[in-house]
């Protein structure tokens, strides 16, 4: 029976890390099954989710540690099941901007929540622009949504949310 295993490693950007962890999840005879990684500034973020027989997640369990300790890398697993991929057909991307204020990003994704719509990524930058003036926020996520939502009605309610928060955007839904 297979067995899933999420792998999160954080640590220096090297050119050779990304090779030498996948070379350890193929060694151990696991298939990496998704994975997502990021680069902030000098530092790396790898995170995956691997399967393989009993066996083969115990090996994996014991060489990543291994390989992040010669790499000086952090890493954290945890076991789990039934890992199903993403949906890729109902991605859309948000993107809103005005007056930053504490909790905007609580709100926007207690709001997304709501309609069980997920962020998968977000980018977001606050901009001063005088002394006198309040910062500005410029947000960027990618979200997916559930097959059935009303985007209609979902996006309706988002232009009111973020009249409420002194904001404007948009949803550009990608076919």
């Amino acid at each position: 029976m297979k067995q899933q295993l999420i792998i999160t490693i954080l640590g220096a950007n090297k050119v050779t890390m990304l090779s030498t962890i996948t070379d350890v999840v193929s060694e151990t005879n696991c298939n990496i099954l998704d994975s997502r990684q990021a680069v902030y500034g000098q530092d790396f973020s790898l995170t995956m989710i691997v399967e393989g027989t009993q066996s083969a997640i115990a090996r994996v369990e014991v060489a990543i540690p291994l390989a992040c300790q010669q790499l000086d890398l952090l890493s954290m697993m945890k076991r789990t099941k039934r890992h199903a991929k993403q949906n890729l057909e109902h991605l859309a991307d948000v993107t809103f901007s005005g007056v930053d204020a504490v909790g905007v990003i609580k709100e926007v994704t207690q709001f997304f929540s709501t309609f069980c719509v997920t962020v998968s990524a977000l980018r977001l930058k606050t901009l001063q622009t005088s002394p006198d003036e309040p910062d500005e926020v410029k947000c960027k996520m990618v979200v997916s949504m559930p097959h059935d939502i009303d985007i209609g009605d979902f996006e309706k309610k988002f232009e009111v949310l973020l009249q409420h928060l002194d904001l404007h955007g948009a949803i550009k839904q990608n076919h």
